[in-house]
């Protein structure tokens, strides 16, 4: 048996009440699960439970294969914590979905991470609980999440490195050839989302076309980086709900 927190990253529906879920566990990384009668009537593991992004607790009959692709059942599920600001605010919402979909084409781990479970655990309680505006939250998140993927530049800016290489992982005094780049600004926006704590970066002034500018890099430095990195589709309803 496995007994674990978990993140859920992914649920698809299965037949006519079941789901097959990701799930980003405390103590085996991702795994996927199947879960029967979630969907149904009276069950002890409700739907809500498989939202993205939901820390639950499970119990699971679990069995490692070579390949560590099994999927395994689910015995019981139920709220690690419950959240009492995003699912009752759209802005918080649509942060959320932007961080699962990364998340369900970034992780690929099947093993312990811990320092990255705790790490999403953090982004999540804040953006929940933070009185703040969370428009800065998603950029914050994909600049330090790619240091936990392990693809961060190391280097740190300074007056003669004024432009960031997203493909190289250094910073240029010059534009490189490629249009994978941060111009100055959009370096020093990086910069200062990168050295923040999460609890401040709502103090970051930026616009509006300037975080979506940052956005769209930030992706560009996503598939550049993480194999199988496709389109994702969450950044228009966030533009639409944060206006």
């Amino acid at each position: 048996m496995l007994k674990s927190r978990g993140i859920v990253v992914r649920t698809v529906k299965y037949g006519e009440t079941s789901v097959i879920a990701d799930i980003f566990t405390e103590e085996k990384g991702l795994r996927t699960f199947i879960a029967g009668g979630v969907r149904a009537a009276k069950t002890r593991m409700p739907f809500g439970l498989f939202q993205p992004m939901t820390i639950v607790e499970l119990v699971s009959y679990f069995r490692e294969t070579e390949t560590d692709k099994g999927m395994n059942r689910l015995k019981e599920v139920r709220a690690a914590e419950i959240f009492t600001g995003i699912p009752f605010d759209m802005r918080r919402g649509a942060v959320t979905l932007l961080m699962a979909e990364v998340c369900r084409k970034c992780i690929h781990h099947s093993d312990e991470h811990r320092v990255l479970f705790e790490f999403l655990l953090d982004q999540l309680r804040w953006l929940d609980t933070t009185p703040h505006p969370v428009a800065n939250i998603h950029l914050h998140f994909l600049i330090h999440l790619s240091g936990h993927l392990g693809f961060q530049p190391l280097a740190e800016p300074d007056n003669t490195g004024i432009f960031l290489d997203l493909k190289e992982g250094v910073y240029t005094a010059t534009p490189p050839l490629h249009p994978c780049y941060l111009d100055a600004e959009q370096t020093q926006h990086w910069a200062s989302l990168l050295y923040v704590p999460l609890e401040l970066c709502h103090e970051i002034n930026l616009t509006r076309t300037e975080r979506k500018a940052l956005l769209q890099k930030l992706l560009i430095f996503y598939r550049t980086h993480v194999p199988g990195f496709t389109e994702i589709h969450t950044p228009d309803v966030l533009e639409m709900v944060l206006g």
